[in-house]
């Protein structure tokens, strides 16, 4: 009986400590940046704007000459911009304009960073380019990888961008909650981020990426994000782990971004 009672203790504070640290489990920002397109040897611009409760947010504008498309990228749970200097790379390489962004307490961006307010940053980045860059919707791109998946495709159903690419990301966090904590129970689980939910407000062409060696998030989820996602949409199996899947399957990764950019409408 006394074992019984030391591990039900044990399962309480286990329990209460992911529950009122989940934004600790979930959130894993860099402040410090460690680099700059320039170490690529590529011209950018840094950029502040701000979000519509003032906080003051940061990003890098990096041109594609005579490009009109411009990809707005959303980094994963950790890190922050300057960890991104690969995916950079490969976005300029396709003749795009890149604008990416740090959430709020990542790298030079203030604040704290929780659901709600990671959807209102990507919302200023989107004003940002519309009303101060004086780019039009239809030339915008949306990518999210990982977390920014699901920050993406909330946006992406509430705008009207020309295409929206999300790679190797989880249907929502409660399902990723049940399969990392399958003993937590969900009702438990503060944070939703449904990108299997956000997708069904999306009329914008879509490209789901994912890798079934990905170590982090289980290829099921966007079979499931697929499922419910509207045509147009596209699918394309890449290989290797979840942080270095684009890279380690770097030729099938480049030419699908190729090829559903060129033909999305």
């Amino acid at each position: 009986m006394k074992i019984i009672l030391i591990l039900l203790c044990i399962y309480i504070i286990f329990v209460a400590i992911l529950y009122f640290f989940q934004s600790k489990l979930i959130f894993h920002p860099h402040k410090t940046l460690i680099a700059t397109p320039k170490t690529i040897g590529l011209d950018y611009e840094s950029v502040e704007f701000k979000a519509d409760d003032e906080t003051k947010l940061h990003g890098w504008f990096i041109p594609s000459k005579n490009s009109t498309t411009t990809l707005l990228f959303f980094h994963g749970n950790a890190g922050n911009i300057s960890h991104q200097l690969d995916s950079i790379e490969i976005f300029n390489s396709l003749g795009l304009n890149v604008f990416i962004i740090d959430y709020r307490g990542y790298g030079n961006s203030e604040g704290n960073i929780n659901e709600q307010n990671s959807y209102d940053d990507t919302r200023a980045a989107w004003n940002y380019l519309i009303e101060t860059r004086g780019i039009e919707d239809k030339d915008i791109i949306l990518h999210g990888r990982s977390l920014g998946g699901a920050i993406a495709a909330h946006l992406g159903g509430e705008v009207e961008p020309k295409a929206v690419i999300l790679e190797s990301s989880f249907s929502s966090i409660k399902k990723m909650a049940a399969h990392t904590y399958p003993f937590v129970p969900s009702f438990l689980v503060r944070y939703s981020y449904n990108t299997a939910q956000h997708v069904k407000k999306i009329n914008s062409p879509i490209l789901i990426m994912h890798s079934k060696d990905d170590d982090i998030v289980p290829f099921i989820h966007s079979e499931i994000i697929l499922k419910n996602a509207n045509i147009p949409k596209k699918f394309v199996e890449i290989q290797g782990d979840h942080n270095s899947g684009f890279l380690q399957s770097k030729d099938i990764y480049i030419a699908a971004l190729k090829n559903f950019i060129q033909n999305a409408k």
